[in-house]
């Protein structure tokens, strides 16, 4: 009997090695995972990478259409802007003219509000030598002053008006009663004044025969004791309310700076 050759069978071997490793036991790792996987991203990468440049050619009409619109727009508003800048030439010209100006005035007001400042503190370095008279006639003007929260305006306002009462006052021979606090004296008196202008004064006391002479002095205004004014004051005082007849009445006067130079300076 001739038996069947065994040779063909080998060729199957190397199969059968590969499906048992295949299909071997579960613990074993699949060589071929890593590669299946790579291949997955990669299909994947490609699906996305495809997906984007097909949105890319569909939208890229749109895109450069937005584009030139945008450069359009651009190009008109930049037209438009050379526009307004030609035709509101003058007017920033103008604009800054009125700048410079309100620059100019702005300093002009700093030096006045300076000089003011300057004044007032002369007016009240001035009060001490005022006639009294005149003094307490000016205490509303001169409280208001005192308040460092003045507008500029009414800071003027009050300061020409102290240095037009001051200079009327010195253009005028005023006499009356004035009570008055002098020096040597027992308490206030009530004594006839008569002022001349800011320079000088004389006051007198009747009953008692005395006479003072009055003046700004170092320590501001001052009466002294004038024993041989007594008369020629009471002739004067007669004069001037209209008791006597016009005449030329000689008193006593001291030559001094007067209060009325201050007010030049």
């Amino acid at each position: 009997m001739n038996m069947p050759s065994l040779r063909p069978a080998w060729r199957f071997l190397p199969a059968l090695f590969l499906l048992a490793a295949a299909f071997g036991a579960d613990s074993a790792a699949d060589p071929l995972a890593p590669g299946e996987k790579a291949a997955s991203d990669w299909i994947k990468s490609r699906l996305e990478t495809s997906r984007i440049e097909g949105a890319w050619v569909s939208e890229k009409p749109l895109l450069e259409s937005t584009i030139n619109g945008l450069k359009e727009r651009a190009q008109s508003l930049e037209e438009k802007s050379d526009l307004l800048k030609a035709s509101t030439a003058k007017d920033r010209e103008e604009f800054e003219t009125l700048q410079a100006k309100d620059k100019a005035a702005g300093d002009d007001l700093h030096a006045a509000d300076a000089r003011i400042k300057a004044l007032v503190a002369k007016l009240v370095e001035m009060r001490p030598s005022l006639p009294p008279r005149l003094s307490e006639a000016l205490e509303l003007p001169y409280r208001s002053l005192a308040n460092a929260g003045l507008a500029q305006g009414e800071r003027m306002q009050l300061a020409m008006t102290v240095l037009n009462r001051c200079a009327l006052f010195n253009r005028t021979v005023t006499c009356g009663d004035e009570v008055l606090t002098i020096s040597g004296e027992q308490g206030a008196k009530s004594l006839e004044v008569i002022y001349w202008g800011l320079s000088h004064a004389y006051a007198l006391d009747r009953a008692a025969g005395k006479a003072w002479y009055g003046a700004p002095g170092a320590r501001g205004w001052q009466w002294d004791p004038s024993p041989a004014a007594v008369r020629p004051v009471v002739n004067l005082m007669a004069v001037y309310n209209d008791k006597a007849d016009p005449d030329f009445v000689a008193v006593p006067a001291v030559l001094g700076q007067a209060v009325a130079e201050n007010l030049k300076n």
